[in-house]
């Protein structure tokens, strides 16, 4: 703790009262509280090997066929016992716990046991593991921190979504830097990996710095090659100066914890997402992964509080020491501390069924959607048949209905969709490993009825 905080805590009793508090909320060592006697259990004992015992964890309404997940997801089991483990603990003594697990010894601290848990998860290290608030956060803090040259531009797609664009137009706007956007494929459908990556690849100029992509499109459900559209730049870069090298930005959210990839090998140079979508962290929490070298180059947008390195420069009145880090560009201010901290659950619920079963189970549930939306004749497709081109989301449309008038038809059978939020909408079916194939039956059996 510094010698700031540590005299606020003197000089407000805090100090001397914690010695007396070991009981019930914190130990000697500021431990986390047991749960409280009586709650009653909200779900059995978790079996990893048991699809039955993997929905029981996730407390959603039987009533509907939830086929809308990846919107935002409801918390498994572990992850709300860990929301209520720490909000009870910060509850019973909040200065304490948070000065504890945030500000004194860093084996303490918890936000770093996220960032591992999340580095382990990406294939990467802690140290480059920024922590965030959702995708839109990260995609923000990325574009408003990366500067760019007179005359270099950010290239992007029309696929992606309204807050990469938004992203990508204020940061623009404030330093001048021209934006172009390209088109991948004309129908999700028949998209293919050549053409995607040749279209990309033909769109980069001699002035192209940053190039804005999304992992999985929410609009049309296509997934994108990321490995081979990386290896394509790096092609491109072989020619170019450090400072002049075209940069991968990719929204990724639809992707991490969707399919079996690992982000560290995708290829890409930043990678920003919400975690409370496939990997099922509480609400209110994301991240930013990059390398070292493509920290630097990050200009931190949000005084943060993980990193103590800024901290001590403030106080000491210097500028900070070297590059830039992960952990500076994470932002500060005070959080829902008790979600942050939670994440590190989903990581370990992800790891007790194991990624490639999960990955696995999704695309099985995704493929019976697709393979039952196809078979239908008052139907159309916009999702690739190719799991190596889509994940889990479908997007179709029924003859002779409004996307919104789909969705409707279909809760009022208890089948929860979505419409894509873009100007060019679809209905939308999407099946995780809290879905059952008799749910996603009932689904098609609702659109075959629209007939």
């Amino acid at each position: 703790m510094s010698a700031t905080r540590r005299k606020f805590l003197q000089g407000s009793g805090l100090a001397a009262a914690a010695l007396g508090l070991g009981g019930a909320s914190l130990g000697a060592a500021g431990a986390v509280a047991a749960e409280p006697a009586g709650r009653p259990a909200a779900a059995p004992d978790f079996r990893p090997d048991d699809w039955a015992s993997v929905r029981a964890q996730f407390r959603l309404s039987p009533e509907y066929a939830h086929l809308s997940n990846f919107y935002i997801v409801s918390h498994p089991k572990p992850v709300r016992d860990a929301i209520d483990k720490y909000r009870h603990a910060l509850d019973d003594n909040p200065a304490i716990f948070l000065e504890t697990h945030m500000f004194e010894r860093p084996e303490d601290m918890l936000c770093p046991k996220v960032m591992a848990a999340a580095a382990e998860y990406i294939g990467g290290r802690p140290e480059d593991v920024a922590l965030t608030s959702s995708t839109t956060n990260g995609l923000a803090l990325l574009y408003n921190g990366l500067r760019l040259k007179p005359g270099q531009e950010i290239l992007t797609t029309t696929h992606d979504h309204y807050v990469h664009h938004e992203s990508i137009r204020l940061a623009a706007g404030k330093w001048g830097t021209p934006v172009r956007r390209t088109t991948l494929y004309d129908t999700g459908a028949t998209a293919s990996v050549d053409q995607i990556v040749s279209r990309l690849r033909a769109a980069v100029q001699p002035n192209t710095r940053l190039i804005g992509i999304t992992w999985v499109h929410s609009s049309t459900g296509v997934r994108l090659p990321v490995r081979r559209i990386a290896d394509a730049v790096a092609e491109i870069n072989q020619g170019r100066d450090a400072a002049d090298r075209a940069l991968i930005v990719l929204d990724g959210v639809h992707g991490f914890g969707a399919v079996e990839d690992r982000v560290a090998d995708l290829g890409c140079d930043f990678f920003a997402a919400g975690t409370h979508k496939w990997i099922f962290a509480p609400r209110g929490t994301g991240l930013i992964w990059a390398r070292p070298e493509n920290w630097a180059l990050v200009q931190p947008t949000i005084p943060t509080f993980i990193s103590l390195d800024l901290y001590n420069a403030w106080q000491e009145q210097r500028p900070p020491d070297g590059p830039t880090k992960a952990a500076w560009v994470s932002p500060g201010g005070f959080l829902a501390y008790e979600h942050q901290w939670a994440a590190v659950e989903a990581f370990r619920f992800h790891a007790q069924i194991g990624r490639k079963r999960i990955a696995d189970r999704i695309a099985a549930l995704n493929t019976r959607i697709k393979e039952g939306l196809a078979a239908m004749q008052h139907v159309t497709l916009h999702t690739p048949m190719d799991p190596a081109l889509s994940a889990g989301i479908n997007c179709f449309e029924v003859q002779g209905h409004a996307p919104k008038e789909v969705v409707e038809r279909l809760l009022d059978r208890r089948i929860v969709a979505s419409t894509s939020p873009y100007k060019v909408t679809y209905p939308r079916l999407s099946a995780g490993i809290m879905n059952t194939p008799e749910e996603v039956d009932s689904a098609l059996k609702a659109v075959r009825a629209l007939a």
